[in-house]
């Protein structure tokens, strides 16, 4: 299924994303600082802030190692990121033990980033349906999965 995610797709999908998390970030600081937590709002945004950065990072991760003519690539991604996710991990669990709602605004943003990815990537593979891509509103129809009765505009 994913073989059919053409390049534009997946800078539509990272577009989008970048979008979605700045926009969330944004919300998400002035609700926490009309709640009084400081700490919560710059651990969110910053979680948002690690998402999108480890994102970035794992696109040019791939690109370098699918330009390499090694056979086993599959090793470097996954040793960058074990190294990247440990780094991540550890920071996440240091601010959390230091001022726990910094880490857990920290934890929170990192999550948020990862659902908004999936909703976005999720969104393109339903507008793509089972082959090409998929444009107007027959497409919207299809990414709902509703069926063509055979009845034009009702």
């Amino acid at each position: 299924m994913f073989d059919r995610f053409s390049l534009p797709d997946v800078a539509a999908v990272s577009r989008r994303t970048m979008l979605a998390a700045l926009a969330v970030g944004v919300v998400g600081l002035v609700v926490l600082l009309l709640l009084s937590q400081p700490w919560a709002a710059l651990g969110l945004c910053g979680g948002l802030g690690i998402g999108m950065a480890n994102f970035r990072l794992i696109q040019r991760s791939v690109i370098k190692v699918g330009k390499r003519a090694e056979a086993n690539k599959r090793r470097p991604l996954a040793t960058n990121t074990l190294g990247r996710m440990a780094v991540i991990t550890a920071v996440s669990l240091g601010l959390l033990f230091i001022e726990p709602p910094l880490g857990f605004g920290l934890i929170g943003g990192m999550a948020l980033f990862q659902m908004l990815l999936l909703a976005n990537v999720t969104r393109s593979m339903l507008k793509m349906g089972l082959g090409a891509p998929a444009t107007g509103a027959e497409a919207d129809d299809e990414a709902v999965g509703v069926p063509d009765d055979g009845r034009a505009g009702s």
